[in-house]
């Protein structure tokens, strides 16, 4: 690949650019992913995939949101990284592994269209209840149905934490103006020190759910991985699911698998929206 060579990817509608740390030749830092993400001024996208080294795993993972933060962990965003790895041919296994600040990352390609990878499976490890390992400021040791004033608005509060952490609020009906509104004041809220995720959900039945999500650092978004599993967790902590539940958000559905020791599994779809080279224009004004 010549420099500077960037993917779009989206899983859902969760898209992402895909770098290599070693085929770029600026510095990935707060501003020059602000301003790569911004759909005026950049390309687009709800975040940056980096491509780093590892020396845990196979690969190495950095991701960054569009306000320039870093994410622990993604299930679209690994995803997505895990289908520029096989489709740019760094491996030709279609099971591996992503360091990613969030732990260790199995993942399976288990269908290809022409050669692409198209399905994919990850095992997003095991679903962490801990209040202060989340972290909450929550006094007790789970927060499972505990009660967060929000302005006007008392809101029952589940968290845990996927890698990254996720507030779950079980709804009778879902209001995308709801969480427009409010999801920015949850994440942000003095209950979480490090932010959450924000996830409205609805279940459907014993094996669906739809869920509508704000994301930290990204605002509102259609899709998520990571929320899709944190969702699925809650649910059935709570007992109001079975292990394989379908996930439905407005960019599409997802799997997700969770066996009796809260480890989780997700499926879902990727494909890929453009390839191209940043220009040295843009190049210049990110330095």
């Amino acid at each position: 690949m010549n420099k500077n060579y960037f993917v779009k990817t989206h899983g859902l509608g969760n898209e992402y650019i895909v770098l290599d740390e070693e085929n770029i030749s600026f510095s990935l830092k707060e501003k020059a992913i602000q301003r790569i993400c911004n759909v005026n001024f950049g390309i687009g996208s709800d975040g940056i995939l980096l491509k780093i080294k590892s020396n845990k795993a196979d690969f190495g993972l950095k991701i960054f949101n569009p306000d320039g933060s870093e994410a622990e962990k993604s299930g679209n965003g690994l995803r997505i990284f895990c289908k520029y790895i096989y489709d740019y041919g760094f491996t030709k296994n279609k099971e591996f592994t992503v360091e990613t600040l969030g732990g260790i990352v199995k993942a399976n390609i288990i269908e290809t269209s022409n050669n692409k990878a198209r399905f994919i499976e990850v095992d997003m490890g095991k679903a962490n209840f801990n209040s202060k390992e989340i972290p909450t400021a929550f006094e007790k040791e789970e927060v499972i149905g505990e009660k967060l004033k929000v302005f006007d608005k008392e809101y029952e509060v589940n968290c845990v934490s996927m890698g990254n952490p996720h507030c779950v609020v079980i709804m009778n009906d879902l209001n995308i103006d709801e969480i427009k509104k409010y999801g920015r004041y949850i994440e942000n809220h003095i209950m979480f020190p490090n932010r959450t995720n924000v996830q409205f959900v609805k279940v459907l039945s014993r094996s669906e759910a739809e869920i509508l999500i704000w994301e930290r650092g990204a605002e509102f978004t259609l899709a998520s991985g990571s929320s899709s599993c944190a969702v699925a967790s809650i649910l059935k902590k709570r007992n109001l699911v079975d292990n394989k539940v379908k996930i439905k958000m407005l960019g599409g559905e997802l799997l997700i698998e969770i066996d009796d020791g809260f480890n989780v599994r997700m499926t879902g779809e990727v494909r890929q929206i453009a390839e191209g080279f940043l220009s040295e224009e843009l190049i210049e004004d990110i330095k």
